[in-house]
């Protein structure tokens, strides 16, 4: 056995947090390099807002481009508002392109002029459009009046003339194709057959985003399909995007397109957690609902491994995210400015993953329905991954996520709670401290996270790390780094906290605020880690809510 502890603690993070004797606990993890599974699936890379024009704006851009880095052309974005009627003018969920109008004769009046500026924006920072057909234009609506909602956080009108059914469902499917066509001559056919194409948002939801019928949702469906797939047949088309719960929706979407034969390349649903405000006596704390969220995957996933035409197609969760309302703030999502968001998305994405695995369901993606809100407060309160154009810590998490390639392979911790309890109850009692890891031929990575659902101090996690199975070529030129997400890594919430919130910060402070928001490392980045070939032990301290990734690179 080879003792690197000493060589490596500071490289590691063993002292780089203060932490007093007995305020941790021991962790024993082991990764074993030579025992390789599936080939890592990169699920984190589709995104999506309801505000389709902040992405043209100024923090909209650098926050697409961050993305777009991650994965070039292989990042995904889906947006609601995208057939809207309006001047493209922003607000708390609405957005607006004008795409369809009609002149004084009731003729329609095609306008690509800004659903073109989004899709280049997209384009241009490396990111494909994840087409969401919605919504009804007001020429065409059955119910135009009034057209656009009146929501504020805590309050408004959600379903208005934006939501119902087309008064004529030839206009809508002409729409559709000569949208699509515009697009072929605009991007490129190949570009174009790349994309996602899907229906409307939530149709079984009727309180929030469709004012018909399951049967008026299934007839506008077959209308889209027909009209992308009429400009282009090679299109990947799906739907429903239906927000998970504990109906059968999905299976009768399943039960209506193989009937009708609408062409159906992939399926997709939402699944939300529900996180509460705990009054304990004192502040209160947030209590992440992970349980819920996992029961609504779990529950839509069973659905589809039960039909048998569908059960091997393509599965996109098309909003999956700790609550359902982006927009809106409160104590119960007090979660969201720093770390408990990053750790519960390390958490949650391999629970999600081993549940399709389970049902031996095909998952293709997990969309984060988390954008940026321009021109808002710093640190608003907002489910995003960028404030005022800085970095969260959660799209830090996304940054280590892009990090894995080639193979996951065998790797053990013995407190990472089990897939079963996780799913019934949630992280309540013991934290979870998990890992997953892989290996490229060139590249180690591990990354192990520190979860609790609720979000209150607690001890932290001494990680002792076990690595076998590496090559002796690679063991000779690798370099170690250890990149960090916790409360002095990573962290530009905890960055604006410590000088005093400030709500215009300085130039000089958001130069602060930017350095902190970068990914950040614990010891020195690419150190030499002076292996010899066989195991390899390593030690290091993982705050709670902290997330880990050990790279070991030999370039």
């Amino acid at each position: 056995m080879v003792r690197l502890a000493a060589a490596l603690a500071l490289v590691a993070g063993l002292a780089a947090p203060c932490v007093a004797q007995g305020a941790s606990f021991p962790v024993r993890i082991s990764v074993d390099a030579g025992r390789a599974g599936a080939e890592v699936n990169p699920v984190w890379r589709f995104f999506g807002a309801d505000e389709p024009n902040y992405a043209t704006m100024k923090d909209g851009r650098t926050t697409l481009a961050t993305l777009g880095s991650l994965a070039p052309d292989r990042v995904y974005f889906r947006a609601h508002n995208l057939l809207t009627t309006g001047d493209g003018t922003p607000a708390l969920k609405w957005g607006s392109t004008n795409i369809y109008t009609e002149d004084a004769h009731g003729r329609p009046v095609y306008d690509w002029t800004i659903v073109d500026r989004i899709f280049d924006t997209y384009r241009a920072r490396g990111v494909k459009p994840y087409v969401e057909l919605g919504f009804m234009p007001e020429a065409m609506s059955t119910h135009p009046e009034p057209y656009q909602h009146d929501f504020r956080p805590g309050s408004g009108n959600i379903r208005t003339g934006w939501a119902y059914p087309p008064k004529d469902y030839a206009r809508w499917e002409e729409l559709i194709y000569q949208w699509v066509r515009h697009c072929v001559a605009r991007y490129g056919r190949a570009e174009v057959a790349s994309w996602y194409f899907e229906t409307w948002n939530e149709p079984n939801l009727p309180r929030y985003y469709w004012g018909g019928t399951p049967e008026e949702f299934f007839r506008l469906h077959d209308a889209a399909v027909r009209g992308v797939r009429r400009a282009l047949p090679e299109a990947r088309v799906g739907g429903p995007d239906i927000a998970g719960t504990d109906d059968t929706f999905l299976t009768a979407f399943m039960n209506h397109v193989r009937s009708a034969g609408t062409p159906t390349d992939f399926l997709s649903f939402h699944a939300k957690g529900s996180p509460s405000f705990v009054e304990d006596g004192g502040k209160g704390h947030v209590r992440m609902g992970l349980a819920t969220h996992l029961q609504v995957a779990d529950h839509e996933f069973a659905q589809i491994a039960a039909d048998p035409v569908f059960r091997d197609r393509p599965v996109i969760i098309g909003e999956s995210d700790p609550e359902g309302c982006a927009a809106c703030q409160g104590p119960a999502n007090a979660y969201r400015n720093g770390t408990m968001y990053s750790s519960y998305t390390a958490a949650s994405f391999p629970r999600l993953i081993a549940l399709a695995d389970r049902r031996h369901v095909r998952l293709d993606g997990i969309l984060s329905w988390a954008f940026e809100y321009e021109d808002q407060p710093y640190f608003a309160g907002f489910r995003q991954l960028t404030s005022a154009g800085i970095d969260l810590p959660v799209m830090n998490m996304f940054k280590l996520f892009a990090r894995m390639g080639g193979h996951y392979v065998d790797d053990r911790s013995d407190h990472q709670r089990p897939l079963d309890d996780v799913l019934r109850h949630g992280v309540r009692g013991d934290a979870d401290v998990g890992s997953v890891a892989s290996w490229d031929g060139r590249r180690l990575c591990i990354l192990v996270w520190h979860y609790h659902d609720d979000d209150v101090a607690g001890p932290s996690a001494a990680v002792h790390l076990a690595i076998a199975g590496l090559p002796r070529a690679f063991v000779q030129a690798a370099r170690m780094t250890h990149y960090r997400i916790d409360r002095d890594h990573s962290n530009s919430y905890a960055a604006w906290q410590a000088m005093g919130s400030p709500i215009a910060p300085t130039d000089a402070q958001r130069g602060e605020l930017l350095r902190a928001a970068a990914l950040a490392t614990v010891g020195a980045a690419g150190a030499p880690t002076r292996m010899k070939a066989g195991p390899v032990d390593l030690d290091f301290v993982l705050p709670r809510q902290g997330v880990s990734l050990i790279e070991f690179d030999a370039g």
